[in-house]
This record gives structure tokens, C-alpha cells and sequence, in this order.
């Protein structure tokens, strides 16, 4: 019998209290994050071998299990050597880097959340992107969904989670109508996010983004802070439809992606079919501190621990 040989690169995981190859790696079908989405989880990225915004990933991931009442025996410290023995042992210079928590597997005859062993998960692969090199140069295709994103008062969107298919049905709705990407308004004349993105609007030298019902994502933390050193004023508030129609250009910014210009919006084409001057100054911005070592954190691929 031939032994199946794994390479690194494909992914590496941490479960079960093991690294082992991403193909490998399972979940008990009765956790409850698989049968009740119940779980949450956070995704960073290394870039030419080093990780951007680890530690507030990590945060944001902590604040995230508090949200869902979950907790793992694994300090921020220890989450971070986890996911970067991860990177280390895939030998990945560019890498998306996944890490969950489960609510783990209930004690027969019951399904109390209260009785659950809480299970984290973590691993790496290829760096995913949202666009490919053409669309993140040369702009996306966006609609505005008809599916309404789900309202925060129902799921807090500020909790990573998998309740996704709002999401989801949105992306099916944009290839349906010749887009790649999707928007979801929050059924009261605003937009909230798409899926794995934020949303900017940009009119003058003013940038806007949603401030209800999103995800607040680490790339547009980003641009916020850099806002200012791009010479454009910030809003964090409430955008409308109207608005973002009315913008002189839109960007979505994902960890999977950076800052992605839109170059047509529900087949209304935004300067000329280009990328506007805004969109570039805060891509440019973005991209030249990222390669100078802006909130990195260089991995050490030496010798597995």
C-alpha cells in the first residue's frame, strides 16, 4: 500500500491538540458548531513572512469567544505560537490563517450550550484572495443584493460567526446578474457589508463606511487610521443606498484582498471603468506600509518545535 505524502504548503492544522496536514483535520459531526453554526472564528494573513495585526486579530478573536459566553484553555500568547507553528511548519510565505472555536460536543440526553466543551481549531493554507489580479487592479463588478444582510439585533456582526447564508445568497445573486460581488442593504435604505468585505463610499475627499450591522474588519480598522495620512477625512455612520449610488467611487477592503476598487455598481460604471484617485492613494497607502512592516509580526521558519 502506497503511503499518501502531504506537502506542507497544502496546509497545516491544529486540532484535537496536534498539527497534522489541513486534509487530515476533522470536526466531531455532533459539535455544535457544525449542526448549529455555533461557533466563531477569526482570519489573519502573513505576507512575505509576516503576519499583519496578529495580536488584534487575537483580540478581536478573545472578545469574540467572550460574546458567545466560550473560552479555551490557550492565552493570547499561546493562540499566536499555535497559528505560527502553523505557518512555520508549512514553510507558507504568504498564507491565510484561520482560527476557530467551537461549542464543542453536548453530553448525551442533553443540549445544554452550558455542558459543552469548548474546542478551538486553527489552520493555514495558500493566501485566499476575494478578486483575482485583474478585478483588484483594474476594479469589481457589484450589485446591491435583494437579500437583507441579517440584523444585528439578532446576530451581532461584530461576533465573527458562520451565519453566512444571507451572505451567501447574495454572492449567488451577483453571479446571476454578471457581477462577482454583493452588498446587502439592511432593509431600511442603508448598506451594511458583503461577503468576507466592508464597504467605502467616496465622494470628494471624504470616505464613509457603515457603521450598524457590519463586521468590523481588520482591514477597514486599517484604513480608518490611515485615513488621514492619505489626506481624506473619515465618517464611521450610517451610508444609504442613494448614497453609495450617488458615490464618486466605492472600495471594499478584506483581509483576503486589502483595498479592492468598484468600478460598477447595479451596471453603472464609476470613473470611466477605472479606479478613482482616492481608491488609489488609500491602495497605495495600505500595500506600501503593509511591505514596510506596519503592525507585522515576522514568523521564524527555523527548525519545528
Amino acid at each position: 500500500m502506497t503511503e499518501t505524502k502531504h506537502n506542507p504548503a497544502d496546509g497545516i492544522a491544529y486540532a484535537n491538540g496536534a498539527y497534522m496536514p489541513l486534509a487530515e483535520a476533522s470536526i466531531s459531526l455532533a459539535d455544535r458548531g457544525f449542526v448549529r453554526s455555533d461557533a466563531t472564528y477569526d482570519v489573519a494573513h502573513v505576507w512575505k513572512g509576516r503576519f499583519f495585526r496578529l495580536d488584534d486579530h487575537i483580540a478581536r478573536f478573545e472578545a469574540s469567544m467572550r460574546g458567545l459566553r466560550m473560552s479555551i484553555p490557550h492565552s493570547a500568547t499561546e493562540i499566536a505560537g499555535i497559528v505560527t507553528e502553523c505557518v512555520r511548519r508549512s514553510g507558507l510565505r504568504d498564507a491565510y490563517v484561520f482560527m476557530a472555536c467551537t461549542r464543542g460536543v453536548p453530553p448525551a440526553g442533553t443540549r445544554d450550550p452550558r455542558l459543552c466543551q469548548n474546542r478551538f481549531y486553527a489552520f493555514v493554507q495558500p493566501l485566499v484572495w476575494i478578486a483575482n489580479d485583474e478585478q483588484r487592479r483594474d476594479g469589481l463588478k457589484m450589485i446591491v443584493s435583494k437579500t437583507h444582510r441579517i440584523a444585528p439585533e439578532a446576530v451581532d456582526p461584530r461576533i465573527k460567526n458562520f451565519h453566512w447564508l444571507d451572505l451567501t445568497m447574495g454572492i449567488f445573486e451577483a453571479y446571476d446578474r454578471g457581477a462577482t460581488v454583493a452588498v446587502l442593504p439592511d432593509g431600511k435604505g442603508h448598506v451594511t457589508e458583503g461577503a468576507g468585505f466592508n464597504i467605502f463610499a467616496v465622494r470628494g475627499d471624504v470616505i464613509a463606511t457603515p457603521d450598524r450591522g457590519v463586521f468590523e474588519g481588520m482591514t477597514r480598522r486599517s484604513v480608518i487610521e490611515l485615513a488621514g495620512e492619505a489626506g481624506v477625512t473619515c465618517e464611521v455612520r450610517p451610508v444609504t443606498l442613494d448614497e453609495l449610488h450617488a458615490a464618486d467611487e466605492i472600495f471594499i477592503t478584506s483581509t483576503a484582498g486589502g483595498i479592492m476598487p468598484v468600478t460598477v455598481l447595479d451596471d453603472r460604471i464609476y470613473g470611466n471603468g477605472k479606479p478613482g484617485p482616492v481608491t488609489g492613494r488609500i491602495h497605495d497607502l495600505y500595500w506600501s506600509k503593509h511591505d514596510a512592516g506596519w503592525h507585522a509580526t515576522p514568523v521564524d521558519y527555523g527548525e519545528p518545535r
